[in-house]
């Protein structure tokens, strides 16, 4: 997911996103430990979503708190 695609997300959505995707990192690190997983970039890709989620999600309390 795209970070200007998630820059026009409510903070509802984010958060709803913010869950979906740690459960697929859970998911993801389960299926690696038991080497289910073909893909290992899922992993890769899931921290980066959270990681821009995150950096959303502060910059609207930013923002907020500064107006």
């Amino acid at each position: 997911m795209e970070f200007k695609e998630l820059a026009k997300k409510t903070e509802k959505e984010l958060q709803a996103i913010l869950a979906e995707y740690r459960e697929k990192l859970r998911s993801a690190r389960f299926k690696d430990a038991n080497k289910q997983l073909k893909n290992v970039r899922e992993i890769r890709v899931a921290r980066s979503v959270i990681a821009n989620v995150l950096t959303l999600l502060n910059l609207n309390k930013k923002t907020i708190n500064h107006s």
